[in-house]
């Protein structure tokens, strides 16, 4: 297989996933206007911009095995030409239970995920597989296209002509990917009984493991995507175009350091990685998760002495742009995890993680929504996310720091993939 052939769909399919995702974050910032139009509360802006993740999370696991049955170029052509009628047709919705029936039918295109990694996987060695999968994983940077193409074309045209340019734009990128693409090597190596092999592996605790790592790193990652724009305006008053440029602090790292992050996994291993974002994720969210207040000491002398804390706006950026980073060395390690212990599952394992992961982005925006209604303040979002960090780093030393000697054996040593026992040629 030649380097320049494995490189081209490696690019192709990243772009392919680059449109995808910034497609199902489109409601991160149209549904803005479209809460100022229909008078949403917070829980029901929040069910809005989370409906198209549930059914990207969904279908992620049939995807993935469709992938490793079908091959990833044919999956991928037809889900990009699908998913664009439901994009298109969604400029024309005008309640919101059209906006949420339109969000399930498009959100598919977040499946996406589960289709380019095992494709683009299969083209490239072991050795190579952690960073091609962190630059095909870097796609996620596509939250941040959304946040400069979105409020730039409502400004311009009105939100309308969000989904009319995204609609248009799947079908040229299914176009182009066809063009450059090649036929997937692993098509049709998988047995007529190989599903119910493929599924046993929901039995193993590695699995559930890393789907609960993968649920508060690319989980947080897309809930944050959609609801930072929205944060921004509400905690910091900017207009919409601003608070989308600042909540690309946020996402444009999240998309950019993912293929950082593969490079790291496979140099430095990929627990390594993630035990170290989920500390940095850890400091960042408890100081994120600081609420905006007033501070009265009494003197000795009964003078008060008043003090407003909160975060500068920069500040704040600046954190999100730590956590971003975090968030996408994490994804990044935790596929390398995948990588080497399932690599004749990778479509699978990569589905359910990415399920898991997926439904997690679809559940905290709707929790972010509740908490920010009972608890009526912004910063309430970051508590939530910090407990969640904070028993994936409890998860993390108990199974994996704690037997660090067994847990350091190689891949292919701890694996239940069979082919994955073999010794190296």
């Amino acid at each position: 297989m030649s380097n320049i052939r494995s490189i081209t769909v490696l690019l192709v399919t990243t772009w392919a996933f680059i449109v995808c995702f910034a497609v199902w974050m489109m409601f991160g910032v149209t549904g803005i206007p479209i809460r100022d139009e229909l008078g949403l509360d917070p829980f029901q802006f929040g069910l809005l911009t989370a409906t198209p993740v549930l059914t990207g999370s969904l279908f992620r696991l049939p995807l993935g095995i469709w992938t490793d049955r079908l091959g990833g170029r044919v999956v991928m052509f037809v889900l990009l030409v699908a998913c664009a009628i439901p994009v298109w047709l969604s400029a024309y919705a005008t309640t919101l239970w059209q906006f949420l029936l339109l969000g399930l039918a498009l959100g598919l295109v977040g499946a996406s995920f589960s289709v380019g990694t095992p494709y683009v996987a299969r083209f490239f060695t072991k050795e190579r597989r952690g960073f091609a999968m962190g630059i095909f994983g870097a796609g996620t940077v596509g939250a941040a296209v959304n946040m400069f193409v979105a409020p730039a074309l409502i400004s311009a045209y009105g939100w309308q002509a969000v989904p009319k340019v995204y609609a248009v734009a799947l079908v040229m990128t299914a176009v182009l990917f066809w063009l450059l693409s090649a036929p997937d090597p692993g098509t049709g190596r998988t047995t007529a009984g190989s599903t119910a092999r493929q599924l046993a592996l929901l039995k193993n605790p590695r699995v559930w493991k890393y789907c609960q790592y993968y649920s508060i790193l690319f989980g947080g990652f897309t809930a944050l995507s959609v609801w930072m724009p929205s944060y921004f305006r509400s905690e910091y008053g900017f207009s919409i175009a601003q608070a989308a440029l600042l909540a690309a602090c946020f996402s444009l790292p999240g998309g950019a350091f993912r293929a950082l992050g593969g490079w790291l996994a496979d140099r430095f291993g990929a627990h390594a990685v993630t035990w170290w974002v989920l500390w940095a994720a850890w400091i960042c969210l408890f100081l994120l998760s600081y609420p905006r207040h007033d501070l009265v000491i009494y003197t000795v002398d009964d003078n008060p002495l008043h003090f407003s804390i909160a975060l500068p706006f920069w500040f704040f950026a600046g954190l999100l742009f730590i956590l971003g980073v975090a968030f996408a060395s994490g994804m990044a390690s935790t596929f390398k995890y995948i990588g080497d212990e399932f690599p004749n599952s990778i479509g699978t394992v990569s589905g359910i993680v990415g399920m898991v992961g997926g439904l997690g982005g679809f559940l905290l925006p709707i929790m972010f929504g509740a908490i920010l209604e009972t608890l009526r303040f912004n910063s309430s979002i970051f508590m939530l996310l910090y407990g969640i960090v904070t028993v994936s780093l409890f998860l993390n030393y108990l199974t994996e720091v704690r037997k660090l000697p067994v847990m350091g054996k190689r891949a292919h040593e701890m694996s239940d993939d069979p082919a994955a026992k073999q010794p190296r040629e």
